[in-house]
């Protein structure tokens, strides 16, 4: 996305809603590439494909093969217009931080004032993938950053490292604040899990084959499908690395992921085809982090080792978010917070 349009209608709702909504930066894949970046190597060690915490950080992904696709030429062509260049994008982040401080100046020194948008009290967040110009624009604004574990499952270790490196203390923030987020299905077991989780790797599928995303396919239109070694290579990586199974099993993975990344918040999505599918998952996987936050014998109050799930009112989408302390200024910050759900 190109996000210098981004303060006015974000702001627009925050002026009817204050306090409830987060503004969220990223950019657009479909931007030219020269190909995968090298991986970056990482302070937490990855040993057979495993942290030592037993989080799976699978092969990197690479998207040279979609360069050359027909799709991806007709996307360049609608999206870029002849011979323009594109701004570079941590210019682009330096003019939506200053027009909603209110101190934009054009390089001649033309002000420029969003309205609504000026002074809008809102989180601003860098989506990124990797421990690159995403993960250092955050850091060096001294902005919250959110890796996307869900899309790039092999990267998330560089990409809040990255970001840490880089960070810079803001008015903003004293110190890096990370929220990782990934996919998950729940279910009473492991079998009735995989069930509705059928139709994630044909979803995936249709996106890394560049004939585009398909309306996501039932159980039963998954299992029809036939797949080559190819198709399975396509989407390993996010196929071996979404959490499917046990209300038990998935809060383990969520704890491991959490472990790794040092996450401040996870950020939780679930995709089934069924919408009744998709509640069930939150619903049972709130159930148990609420069963891991009861005070043990002899304490009082929640336990904040581990972390809080928060759910919107549509109970279509959950976040946990790891706080210090269960004191009521800190769920008031929850509170403030459960609107910045991406």
């Amino acid at each position: 996305m190109n996000p210098e349009p981004a303060p006015a209608p974000v702001s627009l709702i925050d002026a009817l809603h204050p306090g409830w909504l987060d503004l969220g930066l990223g950019r657009s894949g479909g931007r030219a590439t020269g190909g995968t970046a090298a991986p970056r190597p990482t302070v937490t060690p990855v040993v057979d494909g495993r942290t030592p915490g037993g989080l799976r950080i699978p092969p990197r992904f690479s998207f040279e093969h979609l360069l050359g696709s027909p799709r991806f030429r007709l996307q360049q062509h609608l999206l870029h217009l002849p011979g323009a260049a594109a701004q570079d994008y941590g210019e682009q982040v330096d003019d939506v931080l200053a027009l909603q401080r209110g101190d934009y100046r054009s390089a001649d020194g033309t002000e420029a004032h969003a309205v609504p948008g000026e002074g809008a009290d809102v989180q601003v967040w860098i989506l990124g993938s990797s421990g690159g110009r995403s993960a250092e624009v955050a850091g060096r604004n001294g902005l919250r950053f959110a890796a996307d574990h869900h899309v790039s499952p092999a990267t998330v270790l560089e990409a809040v490292e990255g970001y840490r490196a880089a960070f810079l203390p803001s008015d903003r923030l004293d110190k890096p604040h990370v929220s990782v987020s990934t996919d998950v299905v729940v279910a009473e077991d492991d079998e009735t899990a995989r069930e509705p989780a059928a139709g994630y790797g044909p979803w995936v599928r249709s996106i890394r084959n560049a004939v585009g995303a398909v309306p996501y396919p039932t159980p039963e239109q998954a299992r029809a499908r036939t797949w080559t070694e190819a198709d399975r290579a396509l989407v390993a990586d996010r196929a071996d690395t979404q959490f499917v199974g046990t209300p038990g099993r998935v809060a383990d993975q969520l704890e491991q992921l959490q472990e790794a990344t040092g996450a401040d918040e996870l950020i939780v999505t679930t995709i089934t085809h069924g919408h009744a599918d998709r509640v069930r998952s939150y619903r049972l996987l709130a159930k148990e982090w609420q069963r891991r936050r009861a005070p043990g014998p002899g304490r009082r109050g929640c336990r904040s080792d581990v972390p809080e799930l928060l759910y919107d009112a549509s109970d279509l989408r959950k976040r946990i978010v790891r706080r210090s302390s269960c004191t009521g200024a800190a769920q008031a910050e929850q509170r403030r917070s459960h609107a910045a759900l991406v």
